[in-house]
């Protein structure tokens, strides 16, 4: 049981770095963030990411790799990573249910009708690795922050980079 928890907190670690999240914790929350108003032509930066991050998290529930690969821009590095990491998860009979990531902070960086480039921090807050007997509450990590390009298309917003 101590190898697939070690590589469960390692796979965990990665997750975080890779891709942000913004769903908030039950209770009391994170600290307020703090969102720089976008141009009046702008997209509201706090709905995309709660958008995009549930769209997310229902993927890796599902351990569908196809629903995740439709939320990257097509070539996407950090879409790559992410389904890689699915990949390797679901090879083992695992998914990751309830995942949630809390919110610290947004800073859009700039805004336009279809593009969006934040700078986002959040750290992992919930979630569970599930499968084969297996139901391992995922550790909170630390807050990690990202520059984070969006792009809409086709009526989506989709991931086209995180730095």
């Amino acid at each position: 049981m101590r190898r697939p928890l070690l590589l469960l907190v390692s796979v965990l670690a990665t997750l975080a770095l890779v891709v942000p999240g913004v769903l908030l914790v039950g209770g009391a929350g994170p600290p307020p963030s703090r969102v720089r108003p976008a141009a009046a032509a702008g997209p509201d930066a706090r709905a995309v990411l709660a958008d995009w991050d549930r769209r997310r998290s229902a993927a890796w529930a599902a351990g569908d790799v196809d629903a995740l690969d439709r939320l990257y821009v097509p070539g996407s590095a950090a879409g790559r990573k992410d389904r890689a990491m699915l990949e390797r998860w679901t090879g083992r009979g695992l998914v990751v249910e309830d995942l949630r990531l809390a919110l610290i902070s947004v800073e859009v960086v700039a805004a336009a009708t279809h593009r969006l480039v934040l700078r986002v921090t959040d750290r992992v807050a919930a979630g569970r690795a599930v499968g084969r007997g297996v139901d391992v509450r995922l550790p909170e990590d630390g807050p990690t922050t990202r520059r984070v390009t969006l792009v809409r298309a086709a009526g989506e917003w989709l991931v086209a980079e995180v730095r």
